[in-house]
This record gives structure tokens, sequence and C-alpha cells, in this order.
């Protein structure tokens, strides 16, 4: 892992976004570029012909230059509070001991913009939701779902309270993207001398066939030499790995985005996304 790439918006998540990102860039000496984008929406002002067929020509023109001159207002405005929120960035990651990183501020949509800088990095770390979090607490906010669900590199979708990385979970399914998972733990060694619990959840399978998953990915974290705490439980995804988690104080969950049925990326009720909406510690989704 030689790049991350932080994507905050200023909010309340983002200051985690920064101390999540700096754990992972000092365990693994990666480089770290903060992207800002100002959502251009933000820079638009209603337009004067939505008026023109109840004003005259003059008051036309009277508006249209008062608009204008509004619009270079909000964009003074905008680009001042990027600078801000940047230099904010800069303060934490420094705090936290960095100095290798650097701070973009782009103009237009996150979405459009990621794809340019999402080529070159190695783990992309964004919140879960964004400024309109104290608005919409049960729910994930619109850029992470959609970039969770189109971008091919590992996500770390963040909370709001920042918790050290001490207990792992690792939510394994024996699908290709499980076993990135535990390929990651076993080449990443941060993570060897923490508490790792491997966690199988069954509903539709027999027994048989999950522990057969279970010892599969023991065998594979053990003969890298790491320790492992592993359990088979039966229910709905989201509940039994969100008991798990509260049963024993686990600080950080690792698996993979959505299922093998492709069908499943267009669905907003996944057990990802669900997960990804009610879990309270910082989730690292592999693809």
């Amino acid at each position: 892992m030689k790049n991350i790439l932080l994507c905050t918006d200023g909010s309340a998540f983002a200051e985690n976004i920064y101390k999540y990102g700096a754990w992972f860039a000092n365990q693994f000496h990666a480089k770290i570029n903060v992207l800002f984008v100002t959502d251009i929406r933000s820079q638009k002002v209603v337009s004067t012909s939505n008026f023109s067929g109840s004003l005259g020509l003059g008051a036309s023109e009277e508006l249209l230059n008062e608009l204008v001159n509004l619009e270079h207002e909000k964009a003074k405005l905008n680009n001042k509070r990027a600078r801000l929120i940047l230099q904010n960035a800069a303060e934490t990651l420094k705090a936290e001991g960095l100095e290798n990183f650097s701070v973009t501020n782009k103009t237009g949509f996150l979405v459009d913009c990621f794809q340019e800088f999402e080529e070159n990095a190695d783990l992309i770390v964004l919140g879960k939701r964004g400024e309109a979090a104290d608005f919409a607490s049960a729910h994930l906010g619109a850029n992470v779902e959609r970039i969770v669900r189109s971008t091919k590199k590992p996500c770390l979708v963040t909370t709001r309270e920042y918790r050290p990385i001490e207990r792992i979970l690792v939510a394994y399914d024996g699908s290709l993207t499980g076993k990135k998972t535990l390929e990651f733990l076993v080449n990443s060694p941060c993570f060897h001398n923490l508490e790792i619990h491997l966690l199988k959840v069954t509903k539709n399978e027999t027994y048989s066939r999950a522990e057969n998953r279970v010892n599969e990915a023991r065998h594979i974290l053990e003969s890298a030499g790491l320790k492992i705490i592993s359990d088979i439980r039966e229910g709905e995804s989201e509940e039994v790995i969100n008991k798990y988690i509260s049963e024993h104080n686990i600080s950080f969950l690792l698996m993979g985005a959505y299922g093998h049925n492709r069908i499943r990326h267009l669905v907003i009720g996944s057990t990802t996304a669900q997960l990804l909406r009610s879990s309270n510690i910082s989730v690292l989704l592999f693809r």
C-alpha cells in the first residue's frame, strides 16, 4: 500500500477520516492525498430567464447583474471554505505524525472527480455520512454508496467516533473478496499482533460446509503466524455480525463488499449496505 486517498467534505465525520487515514499511512509508510470537491451546484444561482416572462427588460438586466455578483461572492466563499477544510486536514495529519501528504481541491461532483484520483490509490477512505449527517443518521451518504459500489479498490468507511484498531473481526463467506481480505491480513504485519476474530454466518448452507470454509480461512491465517478466534453462527448476516461486534467489543470490521451476484450491486438493501448503515465501527471493504 503506497497511496491512500482521503475524500473529505469537512463534515463532522472528516476529523476521523484523517485519523484513520493517518493510522494506515503510518503503518504502511504510505502517502496520503486529501481530496475535497467543491460541489459545482453550490456556486450556481437561479437564472434570470426564469423570470423573463414577468419582468421588464430593465428589471431583468438589473436582476441579472445582481445574480452575477452573487455568484462571484458564492465562489469566493466556497474557495475560502475549501482552504479552511484542507488546512484543518493538514493540521490533523501533522498532529498524527504525518509529513508525506498532499491536499487537492477540485470543483465539480465527487463521483466524477473521484475517478481521476482513484486510479493511483491503493486505499480509499471516506466518512459514512457527509454534511447532512445530523439529519440522516440512519442512512449512508449518497456519495459513499456510489463510490463503494463503483470502485474496485479497498474502501475504508469510517464512523463519526474514532476507535483505536485493537480487536478485528473478519466476516468471512468463502468468496473471492473474502479471500482478498485474508490475503490483506497475511501481508499486513501491523495486524499480526492484534486480536483477530473470524466469523462465518450461515443461513442456507449446511454447518459442515460452513465449517470447511472457516477451517480453510484459519489455515491461511495461522500459517502466516496469526492467532485466530473463530465462530460459526446462524441467522441474518447484519444482525449476527452486529451482535458479535457488541459481545466482543470489536473495534474494526473487514469484509467483502456485496456478494457474488451482480444484481446485488444494484440492491440498496444488500447486506453490505445494511451493515454500513447500522455498524458503529469502521469497516474496510474489499472488492
